[in-house]
Protein backbone atom coordinates (compact mmCIF):
# COMPACT_ATOMS: atom_id res chain seq x y z
CA UNK A 1 0.00 0.00 0.00
CA UNK A 2 2.80 2.44 0.83
CA UNK A 3 4.49 1.75 -2.54
CA UNK A 4 1.24 2.67 -4.28
CA UNK A 5 1.03 5.86 -2.22
CA UNK A 6 4.65 6.74 -3.08
CA UNK A 7 3.99 6.22 -6.80
CA UNK A 8 0.85 8.36 -6.58
CA UNK A 9 2.79 11.16 -4.84
CA UNK A 10 5.55 11.02 -7.49
CA UNK A 11 3.03 11.24 -10.32
CA UNK A 12 1.26 14.13 -8.59
CA UNK A 13 4.58 15.96 -8.13
CA UNK A 14 5.38 15.53 -11.84
CA UNK A 15 1.99 16.94 -12.82
CA UNK A 16 2.44 19.99 -10.57
CA UNK A 17 5.94 20.52 -11.96
CA UNK A 18 4.65 20.40 -15.54
CA UNK A 19 1.92 22.94 -14.73
CA UNK A 20 4.41 25.24 -13.00
CA UNK A 21 6.81 25.13 -15.96
CA UNK A 22 3.92 25.82 -18.34
CA UNK A 23 2.94 28.90 -16.28
CA UNK A 24 6.56 30.12 -16.14
CA UNK A 25 6.67 29.97 -19.93
CA UNK A 26 3.69 32.33 -20.09
CA UNK A 27 0.91 29.95 -21.03
CA UNK A 28 -2.23 31.67 -19.85
CA UNK A 29 -5.93 31.43 -20.32
CA UNK A 30 -7.30 30.14 -23.59
CA UNK A 31 -10.61 31.55 -24.74
CA UNK A 32 -12.77 32.36 -27.70
CA UNK A 33 -13.78 35.59 -29.34
CA UNK A 34 -16.40 36.16 -32.03
CA UNK A 35 -16.01 38.82 -34.70
CA UNK A 36 -19.16 39.88 -36.59
CA UNK A 37 -17.24 41.92 -39.17
CA UNK A 38 -13.67 41.86 -40.54
CA UNK A 39 -11.13 42.92 -37.92
CA UNK A 40 -7.50 43.87 -38.34
CA UNK A 41 -5.34 42.17 -35.70
CA UNK A 42 -1.73 43.22 -36.07
CA UNK A 43 -1.00 43.01 -39.80
CA UNK A 44 -3.65 40.33 -40.48
CA UNK A 45 -7.27 40.93 -41.45
CA UNK A 46 -9.45 38.32 -39.73
CA UNK A 47 -12.76 37.49 -41.37
CA UNK A 48 -16.00 37.30 -39.34
CA UNK A 49 -16.21 34.14 -37.27
CA UNK A 50 -15.28 32.52 -33.99
CA UNK A 51 -11.60 32.37 -33.07
CA UNK A 52 -9.81 30.38 -30.41
CA UNK A 53 -7.29 32.64 -28.68
CA UNK A 54 -4.27 31.44 -26.76
CA UNK A 55 -1.49 33.29 -24.97
CA UNK A 56 2.17 32.34 -25.13
CA UNK A 57 5.60 33.86 -24.65
CA UNK A 58 8.36 34.22 -27.23
CA UNK A 59 11.39 35.34 -25.26
CA UNK A 60 10.26 38.48 -23.42
CA UNK A 61 7.31 39.08 -25.79
CA UNK A 62 3.69 38.29 -24.95
CA UNK A 63 2.00 36.79 -28.00
CA UNK A 64 -1.68 36.11 -28.68
CA UNK A 65 -2.43 33.35 -31.15
CA UNK A 66 -5.72 33.46 -33.09
CA UNK A 67 -7.03 30.37 -34.90
CA UNK A 68 -10.44 30.13 -36.58
CA UNK A 69 -12.64 27.49 -34.94
CA UNK A 70 -13.48 24.66 -37.33
CA UNK A 71 -10.99 25.84 -39.94
CA UNK A 72 -7.57 24.63 -40.97
CA UNK A 73 -6.54 28.15 -41.93
CA UNK A 74 -3.30 29.70 -40.71
CA UNK A 75 -2.93 30.96 -37.18
CA UNK A 76 -2.33 34.65 -36.59
CA UNK A 77 0.29 35.60 -34.00
CA UNK A 78 0.26 39.14 -32.59
CA UNK A 79 2.53 40.80 -30.04
CA UNK A 80 0.65 42.37 -27.13
CA UNK A 81 1.16 43.96 -23.73
CA UNK A 82 -0.55 42.58 -20.62
CA UNK A 83 -2.26 45.03 -18.26
CA UNK A 84 -3.46 43.56 -14.97
CA UNK A 85 -7.16 43.94 -14.18
CA UNK A 86 -7.12 43.19 -10.45
CA UNK A 87 -9.84 40.54 -10.72
CA UNK A 88 -11.02 37.91 -13.18
CA UNK A 89 -13.02 39.16 -16.13
CA UNK A 90 -16.63 38.00 -16.10
CA UNK A 91 -16.96 38.13 -19.89
CA UNK A 92 -14.92 38.57 -23.05
CA UNK A 93 -14.56 42.23 -24.12
CA UNK A 94 -13.08 43.88 -27.19
CA UNK A 95 -12.09 47.48 -27.92
CA UNK A 96 -11.67 48.65 -31.52
CA UNK A 97 -10.41 51.69 -33.40
CA UNK A 98 -11.00 52.52 -37.08
CA UNK A 99 -7.96 53.06 -39.30
CA UNK A 100 -7.61 55.25 -42.44
CA UNK A 101 -8.83 52.33 -44.61
CA UNK A 102 -12.01 52.27 -42.46
CA UNK A 103 -11.13 48.84 -41.05
CA UNK A 104 -11.91 47.90 -37.48
CA UNK A 105 -8.60 47.43 -35.66
CA UNK A 106 -8.47 45.42 -32.43
CA UNK A 107 -6.92 47.59 -29.68
CA UNK A 108 -7.71 45.57 -26.53
CA UNK A 109 -8.96 42.08 -25.75
CA UNK A 110 -10.06 40.70 -22.39
CA UNK A 111 -10.86 36.99 -22.30
CA UNK A 112 -13.46 35.68 -19.89
CA UNK A 113 -11.75 34.42 -16.74
CA UNK A 114 -8.48 36.26 -17.45
CA UNK A 115 -6.93 38.62 -14.90
CA UNK A 116 -5.24 40.81 -17.53
CA UNK A 117 -6.24 42.61 -20.67
CA UNK A 118 -4.21 42.28 -23.87
CA UNK A 119 -3.34 45.64 -25.46
CA UNK A 120 -2.12 45.81 -29.08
Amino acid sequence: MSKLLNIFCCVLALVFTAVAVDNMLGSQNVGQVAFTAPVRVGTALLQPGIYRVGHTMEGQNDILVFRAVGSKGPEVRVKCTLVQLGKKAEQTRTVYAVNAAKERVLQELVLEGDTAKHVF
